[in-house]
């Protein structure tokens, strides 16, 4: 089938719109949690109301996209982005964020499950590989961009004399006052319209699924959770959403709390940098799982990651301003090597199978909720020690996992 190059960029900018609307919390928990004089177990409700979304909507959406096609899909989820963005810009108080984060969270899991299908038609499967790479080097550099754009809008809306350009004076009449942070979201209201409005107007291609790749009835994903293979792979998926979310949102309140750091400016150039040296380190994996089998690299990343979470945490400012962002690094090929040993894992059912490992994105709402009650009771620093539980975690997969098929390495296809 001829690749159709136009779908692919939409694809590319898809992920891109994503990656920008979903990383940003980490970025403005510290000032919606000033604004609403949250405790930490209040700023933990934020991502929690984001990514339960997934999982109730995960498996949902894959029923969704097979019976409404994918255009119709991918509408759906930018008008409930568009609706949660523009609830919290019209009305911004605690319990409309929840809600707010909630439809925003449901729109992205609707996206998720999508747009991989469409992938690979529109790219070619023999593509696949390559396309997917390149889709995860574009959701790391929009979330590596989007706290510099948030830090660019609360330093101009809060400024004594702010910037006088058309754009912040026009973010300056929408955005209470006192509530600059905000400003963010009508950003994400018009990404979001201007992605239904481009989706409705595209053409799209059939999606032919492969048997493997229909997704069952409830009745196949119960028979799947009943695999210790399907569970074990499951937690490790929720371990390591929880491990990703855990750091990046409470980076920027860590640096506050410990070394005095502005969250608009400093945190949120952290945060950037978390997800930018992410994208760095899939880069290396890419290379290093050509030359070594997953699981070595699983390992070799999850034993930096517990070294450097380690050192970021009880080091000094300089330390901590160099550590949290090289967690990036470090934690970059964990959820693609999870993944791909989990479907390597089964024979069958791999569209059900990775339905639910998308259900298992729910990590991020539980251990951002946990660190955040943690933190009320026994301070954010030791509360963030949590994260070593799943980190062990993961560093078991790379202990006892068996795949049927191994990754493809220089060494064994030479002795093939």
């Amino acid at each position: 089938m001829k690749r159709n190059y136009f779908i692919i960029v939409l694809i590319f900018l898809i992920f891109f719109a994503i990656s920008f609307l979903t990383n940003i919390l980490g970025s403005i928990n510290p000032n919606v949690s000033d604004s609403f004089a949250l405790s930490g177990t209040m700023t933990g409700l934020l991502p929690f109301s984001f990514f339960i979304a997934y999982a109730l909507m995960s498996i949902p959406s894959g029923m969704i996209i097979q019976k409404y096609d994918e255009k119709k899909s991918l509408v759906l989820a930018w008008l409930l982005a568009f609706s949660g963005a523009l609830l919290i810009s019209f009305f911004p108080s605690f319990p409309v964020f929840l809600a707010s984060l909630f439809l925003i969270g449901c729109g992205m899991a609707l996206l998720q499950v999508a747009i991989y299908p469409l992938l690979r038609v529109a790219g070619g499967e023999e593509h696949f590989a390559f396309n997917s790479v390149v889709a995860q080097m574009v959701f790391g550099v929009a979330s590596f961009f989007s706290p510099f754009v948030y830090s660019y809008l609360v330093s101009n809306l809060s400024a004594t004399e702010p910037h006088e350009g058309i754009f912040i004076k026009l973010m300056a009449f929408l955005t209470p006052g006192n509530l600059p942070w905000v400003s963010i979201y009508w950003v994400f209201a018009f990404i979001s319209f201007l992605m239904v409005v481009i989706i409705f107007l595209s053409r799209f291609p059939r999606v032919i699924r492969k048997e493997d790749e229909i997704v069952g009835a409830w009745d196949t994903h119960m028979d799947l959770f009943k695999q210790k293979t399907v569970i074990l792979y499951f937690i490790g998926i929720f371990a390591y959403v929880g491990v990703e979310q855990g750091i990046a949102n409470w980076i920027s309140e860590f640096l506050r709390t410990y070394h005095g750091l502005k969250p608009e400016t400093d945190g949120a150039a952290a945060v950037g940098l978390f997800w930018g040296m992410m994208t760095v380190g899939c880069a290396l994996g890419l290379v290093l799982v050509k030359i070594l089998d997953s699981k070595i690299v699983l390992r070799i990343f999850t034993l930096a990651t517990l070294l450097v979470l380690t050192i970021s945490l009880f080091g000094n400012k300089s330390v901590a301003i160099i550590g949290f962002p090289a967690l990036g690094f470090c934690i970059s090929v964990m959820y693609a090597l999870i993944f791909s040993l989990a479907l390597n894992s089964v024979t069958r059912f791999h569209g059900s199978f990775a339905g639910i490992l998308c259900t298992a994105i729910a990590g991020g709402a539980f251990f951002s909720l946990l660190i955040g009650k943690l933190k009320d009771l026994i301070g954010l620093q030791t509360g963030m020690m949590i994260l070593y539980l799943p980190l062990l975690y993961i560093l078991s997969i790379s202990i006892w996992a068996k795949p049927i098929i191994r990754n493809a390495t220089v060494s064994n296809k030479a002795n093939n």
